[in-house]
Order: C-alpha cells, then structure tokens, then sequence
C-alpha cells in the first residue's frame, strides 16, 4: 500500500507514521530522513542540497523529488511505503504523480490528520524542554509563534486536502483522542483490521 500522510504541526503525523507504516509492513519515510541521509553519505544530490541548506535557502524542488523518487526506487518501498512530510505543495504532488508513474506505481490513499488550531496550540505550546536544570519553552513553541507556522501550513501545504480529495485519494482522520484511537480510524480508513475499535470510523 502506498500512502502519504498530511496534518499540521501538533497532529502527531511522527508518531503514527511509524506505527501505520509498522501495521502495513512498508517503510515510513520522512524527507528529513532522505535529506539527512544523502548529506550525511554526500551523494551528488545531498552536495547539491547541502549548497543551498548552508545558505539558508529552501532546497529546490527537483532535488528534493530527485532524492524522494530515489528513495522509493529501493528495494525496501517496492511493495508500498507511507510518505511523511513530502509532498507539501501540490507542485510537488503533481511531481510525485508523475515520479510514481514512471516507476509504474501510484499512491493509494492518502490520510489528513485533522486537529482543531486552538487544540494544536495547546499541544505545541505546551512543550518544554530543560536547559540547566530548569524547564524552559523553546522559541519556536510560543503562541505567537505556533500561530504563525500554522498559518504558513493553511497557506502552502493545507490546498493539498482539497487536490488530493478532488483526485479521490483523501480520507480525513480526526486525530483527537489516544494515540491509539486515532491509529484505529486511520486503519480502517486504509480497510486494515486493527487498533482499538473505540476510534470514530473516518470521513472519506
């Protein structure tokens, strides 16, 4: 099964990407994984894409669909994979289409983690890390601040639910719950048996 998974930051798109991709038996891949991966083992797209990280500028998208489609050529995804962070415009998933189709392949299904903004700046805002002993909010954890990467989520990644929806792909969890409600309505979303038969069935 070939599956992408979306949500905003705070819908816990890490968390079930593993125990999904566990429950498929396929890999979950992260484009943070792929990246730190061809850096890390400087192939020739991770040099390209560490010339612009260095700079502080967005890797461009063909290097960033190059590394992906590479990833899901190995031998490890030919059977499916759940794709985790990657597309984010839907430039890229037009690409991605495309990518998968060359390698005679096409996405099934796509989830949408959907959590209310108001829960989702609790869930970030309340994070803490500790520095010295004491317990300490990061920067990028403020408010203010999970207010503004959440807007910059609705205005670049969120159009993606309405594309993928249009292309019949879409199903919608309502990742409010335990970990383990949402991961049963995501299954069933998917038609696997399994998780906790507590979760709400998912609008599709």
């Amino acid at each position: 099964m070939r599956v992408v998974l979306l949500g905003p930051p705070g819908a816990g798109k890490g968390t079930q990407a593993q125990i999904i991709a566990g429950e498929l038996s396929v890999p979950a891949i992260s484009t943070g994984d792929i990246f730190r991966a061809n850096v890390s083992g400087q192939t020739e797209l991770g040099l390209k894409a560490k010339t612009y990280m260095d700079a502080g500028d967005l890797v461009p998208d063909e290097i960033t669909l190059a590394m992906v489609k590479d990833r899901l050529a190995e031998p490890d995804a030919k059977a499916g994979f759940l794709l985790d962070g990657f597309p984010r415009t839907i430039a890229q998933a037009e690409q991605l289409r495309s990518s998968l189709h060359d390698l005679g392949n096409a996405l099934d299904r796509v989830l949408e983690l959907v959590v209310d903004e108001e829960e989702l700046v609790r869930r970030l805002s309340g994070r803490r890390m500790v520095v010295d002993g004491q317990e300490v909010q990061r920067d990028d954890d403020k408010p203010e601040t999970v207010r503004h990467r959440l807007k910059v989520y609705r205005e670049q990644t969120a159009p993606l639910s309405g594309f993928y929806d249009s292309e019949g792909l879409l199903a919608r969890i309502d990742a409010i719950g335990s970990v383990e409600e949402v991961t049963a309505r995501a299954l069933r979303a998917l038609g696997v048996d399994g998780g906790d038969e507590s979760g709400q069935p998912a609008s599709v």
